[in-house]
């Protein structure tokens, strides 16, 4: 009895530290190139808040360049956060070019040289890391194989069976970690020039840039011209924008 108690807590254990080392690596990619940099987030209202980025697993943080005082409600603010629930709400985010100073117009330029046009390094490194993308699945099944294996076998067999709870709970961890967007379509676009279509307030509007990358939610692109409502000519940003709102349409080169 006691053993069996031991060994359920270890199970516990081993559920929650596999969960929170997972989820503190999964934080998505596009948002990721983003990070550190000067951004603007542009919620479907098109009301608009900017700050330096901070990404994490279920949140993004802007952190203000000066402090704000509300006056209305006699407090300092320093940031603004915004959680993965309210991930629906956001239109775009727009790393604006005019906005980078030197050094950080320097890196971008090179990831830009580096995206658009691929060489044979980078197509093989991105080749590389989707191999992997593909065999959640796979992984899944050898899992399941394997903690049947052991069900079968004594005395193992007799601990794991009254585990199963905590067992799927870590077999699930280990294959949301592995699994990564994978789409071949969008995968023989990436540093080309295409057109995303999405919709607001009813209507279709299409843009037009570099396709850096893509996540499961989100979409990245390079070199777009945005219009704002507050300035009649386009201004130059790179952006990730949401998928449930976006899809890559038209190859645009």
């Amino acid at each position: 009895m006691q053993d069996t108690f031991a060994i359920t807590i270890i199970f516990i254990l081993a559920a929650t530290f596999i969960a929170a080392f997972i989820k503190g690596r999964s934080k998505d990619r596009c948002l990721s190139h983003f990070s550190g940099a000067p951004v603007t987030v542009i919620n479907r209202d098109m009301k608009t808040i900017w700050g330096r980025l901070k990404v994490d697993h279920s949140s993004i943080e802007l952190f203000y360049d000066d402090v704000y005082r509300d006056e209305k409600d006699n407090h300092i603010e320093t940031s603004y956060i915004i959680y993965r629930n309210e991930f629906a709400n956001i239109l775009a985010l727009a790393k604006f070019l005019e906005k980078l100073d030197g050094e950080e117009s320097r890196k971008r330029n090179i990831i830009l040289k580096k995206t658009y046009h691929p060489g044979l390094c980078h197509r093989i490194s991105r080749n590389t890391r989707n191999i992997f993308g593909t065999v959640k699945d796979s992984i899944a099944e050898i899992s399941n194989l394997f903690i049947g294996k052991i069900k079968a076998s004594v005395p193992a067999g007799k601990v794991l069976s009254g585990q199963e709870k905590y067992v799927s709970q870590i077999q699930g961890q280990v294959v949301s970690g592995v699994g990564l967007s994978y789409e071949p379509v969008l995968e023989r676009h990436i540093g080309k020039r295409v057109v995303i279509s999405y919709m607001l307030d009813s209507k279709k509007h299409e843009l037009s840039g570099i396709l850096r990358d893509y996540t499961a939610e989100f979409i990245e692109l390079m070199e777009t011209e945005l219009k704002l409502q507050d300035n009649k000519n386009p201004v130059k940003a790179d952006i990730v924008i949401p998928r449930s709102i976006a899809a890559v349409r038209h190859l645009g080169e």
